[in-house]
């Protein structure tokens, strides 16, 4: 056996939904990680700081006990949202980000903003109080093809907004092509990048070779094999703009396995264990505190934490469970597609 001892990791880009659902799944998160930026894409979505106090309400209620867990609250960028209320509630502590969803790019993000100059006054006053701006970076006319999406949006949305206002500081969530992370690398200051367990693994094949597998579609999508290596090195490179988000979605069967599935993929279970695999076949296992515990606390102006958490490599391989029920239904658990030997003890 082998022992790699890390200070505990954080969660930089988590969706635990609501009600039965986050009671069900909020376990496998609060087990290993110490904080989580939860998402605000509910339904419907958390625009106040009002909204975002009753919902880390409900959060830290469904903790388990025993567990030490920090939820970090987000708000969803409108059209409407109040400047004034985004840093009423950042000055209070409660709001670390503020989410940009452009319309229809993902689960529930009809709200989202069709339009960026209609945010700007939000923006202005987050680059001027110091407010993360965390982004979906997809653009979703109908004319660019799904797997450009992201390198469209980087050129037509985010290069112009950083260039209108180059304070902003912008975490380009869940990024998934070599075009944002070369772009993220070409940057001097206020941008990073958090990286997801599955897009680590996964490519488009795994999806839709041998037959369409639903547990597999993420948005964003999983592109070609150059950009999964592409996201690969720049995990294990240590460089400090770039940290673990998992994005973790989960989502009840019936809603996945069906003519219109939705996009998630659920890692929060197995994600300490694939990230050990990957990082040891990178040959970087140094590497994985700096990006699972360290960068992502440097960027969000936080403490790291002091606890740590011992991963073990085994020789018989670990098994977690295919699917966990929960009070809203079965979510099935991320398959890495191979066998996994290291574990959280």
């Amino acid at each position: 056996m082998q022992d790699l001892v890390i200070r505990r990791p954080d969660d930089w880009h988590l969706h635990l939904r609501d009600g039965d659902m986050l009671k069900g799944v909020i376990a496998d998160t609060s087990r290993h990680f110490a904080r989580a930026i939860i998402m605000p894409n509910l339904v419907p979505p958390v625009v106040t700081t009002a909204d975002a106090s009753a919902y880390r309400e409900r959060i830290v209620s469904a903790i388990p006990a025993g567990d030490r867990f920090e939820p970090l609250m987000t708000l969803y960028l409108t059209a409407g949202t109040n400047p004034d209320d985004v840093e009423a509630g950042h000055k209070s502590g409660l709001v670390k980000a503020v989410k940009l969803y452009p319309a229809g790019a993902t689960t529930n993000s009809h709200s989202g903003v069709r339009n960026i100059d209609e945010a700007m006054p939000v923006l202005e006053r987050m680059a001027k109080i110091g407010l993360p701006l965390c982004v979906h970076g997809e653009v979703t006319s109908s004319d660019v093809d799904i797997f450009d999406r992201e390198a469209v949006f980087i050129e037509t949305v985010l290069d112009p907004l950083r260039k209108r206002l180059p304070e902003l500081k912008v975490t380009m969530e869940h990024v998934t092509t070599k075009d944002g992370i070369d772009y993220i690398k070409a940057s001097k200051a206020n941008l990073a990048g958090s990286i997801t367990t599955h897009h680590l693994i996964i490519n488009r094949n795994a999806i839709l070779v041998g037959g369409i597998k639903p547990h597999y579609y993420c948005l964003p999508v999983a592109k070609r094999e150059n950009h999964r290596l592409a996201l690969r090195a720049a995990a294990v490179s240590g460089d400090k703009r770039f940290f673990l988000g998992t994005d973790s979605a989960p989502h009840v069967d019936p809603l996945k396995e069906c003519a219109c599935g939705c996009a998630g993929i659920y890692t929060s279970i197995n994600t300490m264990s694939c990230l050990a695999h990957v990082f040891e076949e990178e040959g970087a296992l140094d590497k994985l505190e700096t990006f699972a515990s360290l960068n992502g606390p440097a960027w969000y102006g936080l403490p790291v934490n002091e606890e740590t958490i011992t991963l073990r490599k085994q020789a018989e391989a670990v098994t977690y469970p295919k699917k966990i029920e929960t009070g809203a239904g079965p979510v099935t658990v991320f398959d890495p597609m191979f066998p996994l030997h290291w574990a959280v003890v």
